[in-house]
């Protein structure tokens, strides 16, 4: 079994975190079994969200009789104090622990800082005060903040999408963390469903010795397969460099990774399915690009108005009309 530290917390976990963004989306019952699955085979990393609607929630239910065991870092959408003492008591409630091991800024759209207009900083140096939270951290989808905030010190933790598409730039990001003990929560490991082959994923971030993946979780098929990976770690072997150099290829450039930060859009369009679903027709289960929600959203690209909405909240600049009017003659097609 793999594992790392991250950075200056000290933290050590197996290299294997449960993204519990998806247990959202399933029943309480469904979602504490595979959360007392996960614990009872070996992980011990879960990331969560005040945003994730019930998520906290279902982790509280599930694992709050072991909370001494396991290290929870959820995150806060806060955008002055008011709020965020508002968000940090619920998640506190929700999950059921008086404490938070690793406490995220979520997304911001600057680096709080200390003494700053926002006082968010502020706010979580005297939650850490109170011990409500043990290390700070910040997540974002934006390169230029992240390197801002591993480069401040003020950070212990920074998440952001790490996988093996991931830019030359922004590998560099895990780099200049390992270089100031930052450690590296990756999210999008698998970049949100187009990286279809899970063991490349994962042996290529395992050679990232400050990185834990978060594997998005949302059926015991999908926990099954990333626990064998534990007793049997994949290598970054000839047919793994094979898969990742294809890949490379296929989803360089403009691509949506489905981050969701474009929502809501006037026209009611589910952008992160809609805009990446020329790519998900040749690469993801048709249970996604056939479902309902997909069905409606590419229905409706028509009522796009261009309004801006969606290039103005996309932290990678992409012009998801573009994308999703590029794709939808193949997809009506191929549900007509």
């Amino acid at each position: 079994m793999d594992y790392v530290t991250l950075g200056s917390t000290g933290i050590t976990v197996n290299k294997n975190g449960f993204g519990a963004l998806p247990i959202q989306r399933i029943s309480e019952g469904e979602a504490v079994r595979l959360l007392e699955k996960a614990y009872h085979r070996g992980i011990t990393f879960y990331d969560t969200a005040r945003d994730y609607t019930d998520s906290e929630y279902k982790i509280g239910i599930a694992l709050s009789g072991v909370r001494k065991k396991i290290i929870i870092a959820t995150k806060t959408s806060a955008v002055n104090s008011i709020v965020f003492w508002e968000q940090l008591e619920t998640s506190l409630n929700m999950l059921k622990t008086d404490y938070i091991d690793i406490y995220q800024f979520h997304n911001p759209t600057f680096c709080p800082r200390p003494g700053d207009d926002s006082g968010l900083y502020d706010a979580i140096l005297e939650a850490k005060a109170q011990g409500k939270v043990r290390h700070i951290g910040i997540t974002n989808h934006m390169l230029e903040i992240a390197r801002e905030a591993a480069e401040s010190g003020l950070y212990e933790t920074v998440q952001y999408p790490i996988s093996y598409i991931s830019t030359p730039e922004e590998l560099e990001l895990v780099q200049l963390c390992a270089d100031r003990n930052v450690g590296v929560i990756a999210m999008k490991a698998i970049a949100g469903g187009l990286i279809t082959d899970s063991a490349a994923a994962y042996a290529f971030i395992k050679q990232l010795e400050n990185v834990i993946p978060l594997w998005g979780v949302q059926r015991e098929s999908e926990l099954d397969e990333f626990l064998s990976y534990q007793e049997t770690p994949p290598a970054l072997d000839d047919r793994a460099r094979r898969v990742i150099e294809r890949d490379r290829a296929e989803l360089s450039g403009d691509f949506c990774r489905g981050c969701g930060y474009c929502l809501p859009c006037p026209a009611k369009i589910y952008i992160p399915l809609a805009a990446r679903m020329s790519v998900l027709m040749k690469r993801a289960h048709e249970s996604l690009y056939l479902s309902d929600r997909a069905r409606d959203s590419m229905k409706r690209i028509g009522d796009c108005t261009n309004c801006g909405h969606c290039r103005e909240h996309c932290p990678y600049g992409l012009d998801a009309p573009r994308l999703m009017r590029d794709s939808v003659d193949d997809y009506m097609k191929l549900i007509l």
